[in-house]
């Protein structure tokens, strides 16, 4: 599935594809850029912990309609900054969370919805 904006989106249009996102995959990344090209160290970051840990997780490129998706992802999170991590729906927190939880030794768990 791919959750790709096409064009402007209004604040109700990302907050609607958010929510589908969230709705249809165990862990969602909203980041600027993709896998293949992450536009943001921060994001990369994010990526890299994931994929560390889990194969299958969906990818939102929030770039194309950044300050739409923002409005949304902040109305859902009540954080501001992006990168996002979702597992099961919920909110998880940005590169600096899941670099916490890494060293924890807690992300592998949180990403499969234990923790």
């Amino acid at each position: 599935m791919t959750f790709q904006p096409e064009g402007e989106l209004s604040a109700e249009e990302a907050g609607e594809r958010v929510e589908e996102a969230l709705a249809s995959e165990d862990v969602v990344l909203f980041m600027k850029g993709n896998r293949l090209m992450p536009q943001c160290g921060y994001s990369k970051r994010a990526l890299e912990l994931i994929s560390g840990h889990v194969e299958e997780f969906e990818t939102v490129d929030v770039l194309p309609a950044l300050p739409a998706y923002r409005e949304a992802l902040e109305a859902n999170s009540g954080w501001e900054t992006i990168p996002q991590t979702y597992v099961e729906g919920e909110f998880v927190g940005g590169s600096d969370v899941l670099a916490e939880l890494e060293e924890r030794g807690e992300l592998g768990d949180t990403l499969a919805g234990e923790a």
